[in-house]
């Protein structure tokens, strides 16, 4: 894949894939994160807890891998519903134009203007205390349009191309067409969409669950951290309550933001061409 040619793309894949691993593994390597250990009450990190120790005596640890699973599955799951839904409304939209694309894209912009984040707070309020999936699907719901209207660009660039109209001609059924000819050139573009619809997921969860509108009975670095500001962690200078679960969802923007200066890199000649010249100048400098 063109895209795993940029350093930034394979590090913050591989921050991503790090955390996807965790998740999965976590219950096997974690530990349980709700034991009590009432000898060892909001201990700093030591060699018999790693990362410390809640006022409920909790491996700070064990629930930060735990809150992995919580919040990457939230990323997951809002960042597979967001992407369905912008390639049902951006693809039809860009092939088919005429009144169809008008309708889908006025349907997006209606979602592009709205104020994502306060609507998102006022729904998940309505259904406060719901578990992750609810809580992925709102946020998959209020976070497509972007997406949508990108696909539908390049799906009105793809349509008139030589080949596709070429196929049309000879009387290609439209579903073949958009299956077979334009989605999968179309697959760079929906990858990137997917990890940063799922990066986004894990960031909404976490604020989400911050102001207490997510279920408090789950773990997730979220609801860490939430925890951490109930009790005035700050303030009591327990810093190893918040900054496990701050630094993981750090982590995770860090990714984000590598994958996008890659992926920027790669797709734009104008960013290659300047970095040849930056590495070729620092070269001459190096010689010399």
């Amino acid at each position: 894949m063109i895209m795993l040619r940029s350093w930034k793309v394979r590090i913050g894949l591989s921050i991503l894939g790090f955390f996807i691993l965790l998740a999965v593994l976590g219950p096997l390597i974690g530990g349980d994160p709700r034991a009590n250990d009432i000898s060892s009450i909001s201990q700093p990190p030591s060699a018999h807890h790693l990362f410390g120790t809640t006022q409920f005596g909790q491996d700070v640890l064990a629930q930060t891998i735990a809150g992995a699973r919580g919040s990457m599955l939230v990323g997951i799951l809002a960042a597979a519903i967001g992407t369905l839904i912008a390639i049902l409304v951006g693809v039809p939209a860009g092939y088919f134009g005429g009144a169809v694309d008008n309708g889908l894209n006025f349907l997006t912009n209606l979602f592009l203007v709205m104020p994502v984040l306060p609507l998102i707070l006022i729904v998940a309020g309505y259904v406060q205390g719901t578990g992750p999936f609810v809580i992925a699907l709102i946020i998959g719901l209020f976070g497509w349009s972007g997406g949508a209207r990108t696909l539908r660009a390049q799906s009105l660039s793809l349509s008139s191309r030589d080949f596709v109209l070429a196929m049309r001609m000879v009387g290609e059924p439209h579903r073949r067409l958009i299956f077979f000819e334009i989605l999968p050139h179309l697959t760079g573009w929906i990858s990137a969409m997917f990890l940063h619809g799922m990066i986004g997921g894990v960031m909404a969860e976490a604020g989400l669950a911050f102001l207490g509108i997510t279920d408090s009975g789950s773990i997730s670095w979220g609801t860490m951290i939430q925890a951490a500001q109930q009790q005035s962690a700050v303030l009591r200078g327990l810093w190893w309550w918040f900054v496990p679960p701050g630094l993981c969802i750090a982590l995770i923007g860090t990714a984000a933001t590598l994958v996008n200066f890659g992926v920027d890199e790669v797709s734009n000649p104008k960013l290659r061409q300047a970095r040849r010249s930056v590495i070729v100048r620092t070269r001459k400098v190096v010689s010399a």
